[in-house]
């Protein structure tokens, strides 16, 4: 998993973009997209197992994030995920 912490800036400033862009390179990084050459989207549908479940559990932590976005009660716990 990438991580984005000390001096490295990702242009997309907004709430999840990490988690966004490490769920991105994991995608990309699969055997899915690079063997079979599917799209990040298509592939993320698939449970043959060419998708690594790191990338499975990072859509999980990216929907959590965008959802506490919507629910009043996390302005004060703050946004889940990094």
């Amino acid at each position: 998993m990438m991580r984005y912490e000390g001096n490295q800036q990702l242009a997309d400033e907004t709430a999840c973009a990490r988690v966004r862009a490490d769920l991105k390179m994991c995608l990309l990084q699969s055997d899915c997209c690079k063997k079979e050459h599917k799209l990040p989207r298509e592939c993320l549908a698939r449970t043959d197992g060419s998708v690594p479940t790191e990338c499975h559990a990072l859509r999980n932590t990216f929907f959590e994030c965008k959802r506490s976005m919507l629910d009043n009660r996390q302005r004060f716990r703050g946004r889940k995920g990094y």
